[in-house]
């Protein structure tokens, strides 16, 4: 069975931007507790980006969206937040690469995720990066037979809270050691939005409304 088409991708993208839109001062304010402030404006930037890609656009497969939105993060987004995500994306669709999207397909194009963020973040569970939340995703894939979309999102709600216990040891915002204690991290919530985003886009049966958009 396949749990997503290509136009639920697009979709997903474009969602992800209108969230990630909404929510930019808090993006951006959990990034200045932490690091340079940056990371709302790099990720609303680099989703428009890769929003007006998508519009001007045709695609014949989930693995061509998630292509064309790597390679628009890694080639317009500055920091290392575009090159991340642009990771992430990338592996993931190289794994879907001539298959639908089933439930297998799609946990395995999130374990190729997690390991191509952690090869090129050189970050594990537990040091305050985007990589806790997506290995969360990818822990609960592994143990449920069935995917609960909002579940997801619930698993992402518990991991952003536990980054407020953890001391960052990458990035920029490593420098200030015990000083992160308390503060979320700001790629963790930007992750939340992304598969927030995608579960709206699925739960909700939306059709593509966000295709002119």
């Amino acid at each position: 069975m396949t749990v997503l088409t290509v136009n639920q991708t697009i979709d997903w993208m474009k969602e992800t931007y209108r969230q990630l839109k909404d929510n930019y001062d808090q993006l951006t304010g959990l990034d200045q507790a932490v690091g340079d402030g940056d990371h709302g404006m790099n990720m609303v930037s680099g989703f428009q980006e890769v929003v007006n890609k998508m519009n001007e656009t045709s695609y014949e497969s989930a693995s061509d969206v998630l292509k064309s939105a790597a390679m628009t993060l890694k080639g317009k987004v500055g920091g290392t937040s575009g090159s991340l995500y642009g990771t992430a994306f990338l592996k993931m669709s190289v794994a879907l690469e001539g298959k639908p999207v089933t439930k297998q397909a799609f946990k395995e194009a999130i374990d190729q995720a997690v390991e191509g963020l952690q090869s090129y973040g050189h970050a594990t569970f537990g040091e305050k990066t985007l990589v806790d939340v997506w290995i969360q995703v990818a822990a609960y894939l592994e143990e449920e037979t069935e995917i609960d979309w909002q579940e997801i999102t619930e698993v992402c709600q518990a991991t952003i809270e536990d980054t407020r216990e953890m001391i960052a040891t990458k990035g920029k915002a490593a420098s200030l050691k015990e000083q992160t204690l308390g503060h979320v991290d700001p790629g963790s919530m930007s992750s939340f939005y992304l598969f927030q985003s995608l579960a709206d886009v699925l739960t909700e049966e939306r059709v593509s409304s966000f295709h002119n958009s």
